[in-house]
């Protein structure tokens, strides 16, 4: 694992995109959407449209994951 962001392809709502996150956000993000029975893809595009238009999507991941561990691993 290194600290640098390596980037990930999704594909949201049918269309192919990418996104970089470091390799433990990228890891915990597929344990959140594994955890929750909900495949990666999903889970990102839940995020993507709760997102505000100021953050990209990376941001979003990476605050999705903080907030679910913070939360005691309780949100999905």
């Amino acid at each position: 694992m290194t600290g640098r962001p390596r980037k990930h392809s999704l594909t949201l709502r049918g269309h192919r995109t990418s996104v970089s996150l470091e390799d433990e956000f990228w890891q915990a993000f597929r344990e959140i959407a594994r955890v929750s029975g909900r495949p990666v893809n999903d889970l990102a595009a839940e995020i993507d449209e709760a997102r505000g238009a100021e953050m990209g999507l990376a941001g979003a991941i990476r605050l999705h994951v903080l907030r679910h561990y913070r939360d005691g691993g309780t949100r999905s």
